[in-house]
């Protein structure tokens, strides 16, 4: 679909084709309310269900049957009514839910009625020294390899963090082939005593016999690790890591490293949308904050899926069809839907257990507040010790910051630098990340050529949301 082939305006406009809004989409075009889905990948599916439609990986035991359930969703949406178009970059959205949207170089500004942003979640950032070093690169972005081209590492693999993704990734690169020299898990011990209190609930949840079936089948094949300290080494490439454990000091040959600790919502168009988000201090992020349908404080506009707060796929897709029932109930009132209190009771279902996995998994401090060279901003090549002096000088939070040494300022817009910066002088200023802040984002929230701009209809409204 090219841009021009758009109506000027939607009903419902879903920002994101994974679970949450695969889920949405589905359920408010089968119900008549007028749906587009905008995803910038080439197919639906987003980071779990990724390549869902397209992947390679024929043989479903290396991704394991929780990913092939992505199927029914795409097919769901697709057979719904729902326009769905992929390659669309979403760089902007506005209180009045004006949505700027790009496809193959053209760009358009499409009103909407409704909006449910189901941006997802991406990981959290992970600044060792060395981490930019070419070998050395995200848990999630070896997992969208193999998912999309049915890539396997080869040569010496370590993977380092902590989180389920991690024994998840691990589970599925063994099972396609690859070998994994060893996991240097960085689980602090006292993390254990603070889970302790979520066990009951974990143990009742499906979590529960998914996670310990995948720590077994790792375990069996692949050293695990305990690791304090991890720095990636090498001068045009990884060489080597090197690690601190219980005993001292190890290294290991390495031509890959993967890390991963975690995922935090993806917040950066809801926070351009100017949708207030708060300090989630059990999952270190912030998130927006939602009522019950998961509309924001922006009328009109809600969130939906992991990018309201981690909980899972499965979790996702079911607060996306509670943000489509909300759109549904105002939109298309007359309209059958599915039972609102079934939606909840399943969603609770699928949250039991998160409490557990975030006090199990929370980063050590050491890993997400760098200290001297190591890079905290890396499209800048800003360190950390620029950024603790910088705080040192006065400065109070992300934005000024960006005065000074040019933090988020970069094509990621800070979405590998935001957390890190906050903590840094959060610390360093003996205050706190909500005190902080994050940075201030406006569009356009992803990278777009003037050419894009420029093809733009020239109308008096989409001028001011350009301009704004």
């Amino acid at each position: 679909m090219n841009a021009s082939d758009l109506a000027s305006s939607y009903e419902l406009v879903v920002i994101g084709g994974g679970p949450a809004g695969l889920a949405a989409a589905a359920l408010a075009a089968k119900a008549g309310v007028q749906t587009v889905l905008f995803d910038e990948n080439p197919g639906v599916g987003g980071q779990i269900y990724r390549g869902i439609g397209t992947t390679p990986v024929r043989n479903r035991a290396i991704l394991g049957e929780d990913y092939w359930a992505g199927a029914a969703l795409a097919s769901e949406a697709r057979a719904s009514g729902a326009t769905i178009v992929n390659g669309a970059t979403v760089w902007s959205l506005d209180p009045n839910r004006l949505v700027g949207v790009s496809i193959s170089g053209q760009a358009r500004m499409i009103q909407a009625q409704r909006v449910i942003v189901a941006t997802g979640s991406m990981e959290r950032p992970f600044p060792i020294p060395g981490w930019t070093l070419p070998g050395v690169m995200t848990a999630g972005a070896a997992q969208t390899a193999l998912k999309a081209q049915g890539l396997v590492p080869t040569g010496r693999t370590i993977i380092a963090g902590c989180g389920p993704l991690l024994w998840l990734l691990a589970a599925q690169l063994l099972r396609a082939g690859a070998g994994i020299e060893a996991i240097l898990d960085t689980t602090p011990r006292i993390n254990w005593l603070k889970a302790a209190m979520h066990l009951p609930d974990f143990a009742l949840s499906p979590y529960w016999s998914k996670g310990l079936a995948l720590l077994r089948e790792v375990k069996a094949k692949v050293p695990v690790i305990a690791a304090h300290r991890i720095v990636a080494h090498g001068k045009d490439k990884l060489a080597e890591v090197v690690f601190a454990t219980g005993t001292g000091e190890r290294r290991m040959t390495a031509d890959l490293l993967l890390l991963h600790h975690g995922v935090v919502p993806n917040v950066n168009l809801a926070m351009a949308a100017g949708v207030a988000h708060r300090w989630n201090g059990r999952q270190l992020c912030f998130e927006p904050a939602v009522d019950a349908d998961f509309g924001t404080s922006v009328h009109g506009i809600a969130v939906a899926g992991d990018g309201a707060g981690i909980a899972g796929g499965t979790a996702a897709a079911e607060r996306g069809r509670i943000a489509a029932l909300a759109v549904i109930q105002t939109l298309k009132p007359g309209a059958t839907v599915p039972n609102m209190q079934m939606m909840r009771q399943t969603l609770a279902r699928e949250e039991m257990g998160r409490a557990f996995l975030d006090a199990l998994y929370q980063p050590a401090p050491s890993f997400r507040r760098p200290v001297g060279d190591t890079i905290a901003c890396r499209c800048e090549e800003v360190t950390a010790k620029q950024v603790r002096d910088t705080a040192d000088l006065g400065c109070e939070g992300p934005n000024q910051m960006k005065a000074f040494l040019r933090c988020g300022m970069g094509p990621c817009q800070g979405r590998l630098c935001g957390l890190t910066i906050t903590e840094l002088i959060a610390e360093q200023r003996r205050s706190t990340p909500q005190e902080v802040g994050y940075y201030r984002l406006r569009p356009p929230v992803k990278p777009i050529t003037l050419a894009e701009l420029a093809s733009l209809p020239k109308t008096e409204a989409e001028r001011k949301a350009v301009e704004r």
